[in-house]
């Protein structure tokens, strides 16, 4: 009898990505249940430590323990790692491990950063790998410089690392903080809500780190020569200033009230920034007025831009949409921007995107809230007081949403189907009425 032969299955790139997350995710779980993790030196619970190194990986900023007070510095430190992991992403980390070892970096490798990055081709890759690992660093590194003559005068030799990690946390859209203390757990950045150089610096690190690798190096190849950059950079930068922009004039004018004119608009700024998945906060959330948080839930789904620390359904998909509902208004055959057509698939995917974010929002909502549904889903890490206070079972949904909300619904759509027959057979045409 002939020997059958069996083919050696090769895991996709989208399949790698996934199971990098999750293979991150319950590394940093276990050593979190150490007792060297925690302040008092006790046990951590394995639903609690998942959550937190979940929300890390997933640079969401949603926790049940205060990360001040309960976590040691050894704590922290593992949380801080999960952060940079999960912003740059664990593709191009362990990348960037094998670059700095001196491995060469081989075809599949190449494949899947590309993937992890949304970069346009492979060619290039690596020097790309390169000016991300530099570039985020020199940003994280000037963020925290400028933090320390707050911090520093505030808490003495411990501002140094308050800096370091308010300044990673910002720049890789986490949102978590360690300003925290018994008596005084979850403050976020409300402290120093009147400081300006606090709130810019946050700021501008919470927008570098999620506008998108591929804007810096349109940024940086092309300087300030807007014409020359490509159509995903100038949608992703003019998206990003009307995503700033409108949200500060509704906040300034419909909310904030209580406060002076130089602080209403520092704090309607900040919220307005921070809302796209960073995740602090400089006011009490749970005071602002009811449309006020419904804008937020919006912009959280919203979320960042493609191959960025950010999450959400991304900026880009919005503005697909966006564009699409123009050219149909306008009965034009074609959407497109800045005199280029987006193509037919672009938008399916757009559309697709959209509708699993909006499904995992209600379905999270229906189990627990819409606003922390989106805070999820978005890996913003925004909270109503309401997270802390979960049980186990409301606390696993939020994981979920985390997790896909980070990998992408199109990664995991991918990655189950990928090798599936997929027939190329049209099947009879027939109209159908919508609308």
């Amino acid at each position: 009898m002939p020997e059958k032969s069996y083919k050696k299955k090769h895991m996709t790139s989208f399949q790698l990505i996934i199971m990098g997350f999750a293979g991150v995710i319950l590394l940093g779980t276990v050593l979190l249940m150490l007792p060297f993790s925690s302040a008092e030196k006790v046990i951590t619970p394995f639903h609690e430590a998942l959550f937190t190194a979940t929300s890390a990986v997933c640079v969401t900023g949603l926790v049940v323990k205060d990360t001040g007070s309960y976590w040691s510095l050894a704590g922290q430190t593992i949380i801080l790692a999960l952060i940079q992991t999960g912003g740059l992403g664990v593709v191009t980390v362990a990348a960037s491990v094998s670059l700095l070892s001196g491995k060469k970096i081989s075809l599949m490798q190449r494949s899947t950063m590309q993937d992890a990055i949304s970069a346009p081709k492979v060619g290039g890759i690596v020097r790309l790998t390169r000016f991300i690992l530099k570039g985020t660093f020199l940003i994280e590194a000037a963020g925290a410089l400028f933090l320390l003559p707050v911090f520093l005068p505030d808490y003495g030799g411990r501002g140094i690392w308050l800096s370091v990690f308010h300044s990673i946390s910002a720049f890789c859209n986490a949102g978590f903080d360690i300003l925290g203390t018994a008596a005084n757990p979850f403050p976020s950045l409300t402290g120093y809500s009147a400081n300006a150089l606090v709130n810019v610096v946050i700021m501008l690190l919470i927008v570098i780190g999620g506008i998108g690798f591929l804007t810096w190096d349109d940024i940086y190849t092309n300087k300030l020569n807007f014409k020359r950059y490509r159509m995903q950079s100038k949608i992703i930068l003019m998206t990003t200033a009307c995503l700033i922009l409108f949200p500060v004039v509704f906040f300034f004018t419909c909310d904030l009230k209580n406060l002076s004119t130089g602080n209403r608009l520092l704090a309607a700024a900040f919220q307005s920034v921070t809302t796209r998945t960073a995740g602090f906060n400089t006011i009490d959330i749970s005071k602002m007025s009811e449309p006020s948080k419904a804008v937020m839930i919006l912009l959280m789904l919203i979320g960042g831009s493609p191959g960025s620390t950010a999450g959400g359904m991304k900026t880009t998909t919005f503005t697909v949409l966006v564009l699409n509902a123009i050219a149909t208004f306008r009965s034009q055959e074609n959407a497109g921007a800045f005199g280029r057509r987006l193509e037919n698939h672009v938008i399916k995917n757009a559309a697709t995107i959209a509708m699993l974010y909006f499904a995992l929002f209600f379905c999270g909502g229906l189990a627990i809230s819409l606003y922390e549904s989106a805070s999820a889903v978005g890996t913003v890490g925004l909270t109503l007081g309401v997270t802390p206070k979960l049980h186990i079972f409301s606390q696993i949904v939020l994981i979920i949403l985390m997790y896909l909300g980070r990998v992408g619904g199109l990664t995991l759509i991918y990655a189950v189907l990928s090798g599936k027959n997929r027939g190329n057979a049209k099947l009879p045409l027939e109209k159908i009425t919508v609308g």
